[in-house]
């Protein structure tokens, strides 16, 4: 049975509705772990480097569609929870013309400009070609990046999370079979791992498009209408801590990189990397959480259901702290022979590896709960509250810690400052959550016992 969103959720049900969020996000970063395995063991540690230097600009971009997808997706959310299916679609088909328009534009931009931008990111001569030729090609694929992203919150809120996990698989295998056969097969290098990358996002891309342009009867479909600057503008300022939240990230990579630049070489960015993509693994399961209870907070919050809102607040809040001590424990363990997958090749690149993942792997303890934080303000169409919780997690507490921690404890500091970040974070998470419980309702009363005289 078809599960909806005015559903009331049991642990089974939540379960049920968000598995396919969660396995398409870690899907999602398994494949995207492939590029760099293949080019580490294939073409050498010097393209690892490269690629993962110019990465976090790519993931800037591809990020505009997870905001535009993510505040839109709220919106969309609430108005269906309203009941007004006719306004909620055109709404759906604005953000997917706002994507395709804005994607076009960073496409040019990205091109033009992707050699600058790497020697600002700190290419080195060695490394600015594969920085550069990495970097246009998968640029060339930025809007179906971008409408990747989108879809994959708007499939949930259209009740096909499933569809949305089939897409993700497709686009996976299409990655991994392509990156098999270009890198270890015709030898294409960077090259190569760009292609399969791009090749595979007009997958994930082009498949729920398929399925949006579809029946009249389906929850969200694609309709012709003009486009509205309030809506679109609304979603993306709502969208905005998701945003930040990739920007924010690509910077603080940006100056990991430096630092590690500065401090270690080409080994500390490589060891980076490999760390960085054991995270994208274990930070998607929060973020396929996320994305999978956000339009149930969302639609909840429009019909003023605040008993459902609660009990979906309850169990969140117990899943998360559960899934924060299972990761942390499991990254502790998996520290050694995940180092080994990437950079066994080198032993001295293999210990740096395995000793900062062990320091880093902390911050999995809490990091689930910021994650939660801001996505339920953004649900709930409070883009401010969720882009302060967002900018202060992934960009001031990050940057800071970074910048004086290695002064105190040298290169350790440089792997504990997400940790610190995210402890400090989490303070900053819990004053917001406290302080808004009463204007949205989204923590049970607790209630009197009244004792009655025998």
């Amino acid at each position: 049975m078809q599960i909806q969103l005015s559903d009331h959720f049991d642990y089974k049900k939540l379960f049920r509705f968000v598995l396919p969020s969660v396995l398409m996000m870690v899907f999602i970063s398994i494949y995207g772990v492939v590029d760099g395995f293949f080019v580490s063991n294939f073409v050498g540690k010097t393209p690892f480097a490269a690629i993962n230097l110019i990465m976090p600009f790519i993931m800037v971009l591809g990020g505009m569609g997870f905001m535009i997808g993510s505040g839109g997706t709220a919106l969309v959310s609430k108005v269906l929870g309203e009941g007004d299916t006719e306004r909620a679609n055109r709404y759906f088909t604005m953000m997917i013309y706002l994507t395709i328009a804005l994607g076009g534009l960073l496409t040019l931009i990205g091109i033009v400009f992707i050699r600058p931008i790497s020697y600002f990111l700190g290419a080195t001569e060695e490394m600015i070609g594969d920085c550069v030729l990495y970097g246009r090609i998968v640029i060339g694929f930025t809007v179906t990046f971008m409408l990747q992203n989108l879809f994959q919150n708007f499939l949930v809120a259209a009740e096909r999370p499933k569809l949305g996990l089939v897409a993700t698989l497709a686009a996976g295998f299409t990655n991994m079979i392509l990156d098999a056969l270009f890198i270890a097969v015709f030898s294409w290098g960077v090259a190569g791992a760009a292609m399969a990358t791009g090749i595979s996002q007009l997958v994930g891309a082009v498949i729920p498009f398929i399925y949006f342009l579809g029946k009249k009867d389906r929850p969200l479909r694609i309709v012709r209408t003009l486009p509205e600057w309030r809506p679109m503008l609304k979603a993306c300022v709502n969208g905005s801590s998701e945003l930040m939240s990739n920007i924010s990230s690509s910077v603080i990579g940006m100056l990991y990189n430096f630092q590690l630049m500065k401090f270690l070489g080409e080994d500390g960015v490589s060891a980076y990397g490999v760390i960085m993509y054991v995270q994208f693994i274990f930070i998607a399961l929060y973020i396929g959480y996320v994305v999978g209870i956000a339009p149930l907070i969302g639609y909840n919050y429009g019909a003023g259901n605040k008993e459902e809102l609660q009990n979906i607040f309850g169990k969140s809040i117990l899943i998360i702290s559960v899934s924060g001590v299972t990761l942390t424990a499991l990254a502790l363990v998996a520290s050694m022979p995940l180092a080994k997958i990437f950079v066994g090749y080198d032993a001295v690149l293999c210990d740096i590896t395995v000793g900062a993942f062990r320091l880093f792997s902390v911050s999995f303890l809490l990091a689930g709960f910021n994650i939660f934080t801001s996505s339920l303000f953004t649900a709930l169409n409070n883009g401010l509250i969720s882009a302060i919780v967002s900018f202060a997690r992934t960009l001031v507490f990050q940057m800071l810690s970074i910048l004086i921690l290695p002064m105190i404890f040298d290169v350790d500091g440089i792997w504990i400052a997400t940790p610190v970040a995210e402890l400090i974070s989490l303070v900053v998470s819990l004053i917001f959550v406290l302080a808004y419980a009463k204007t949205y309702r989204y923590i049970r009363p607790r209630q009197k016992n009244n004792k009655i005289k025998q």
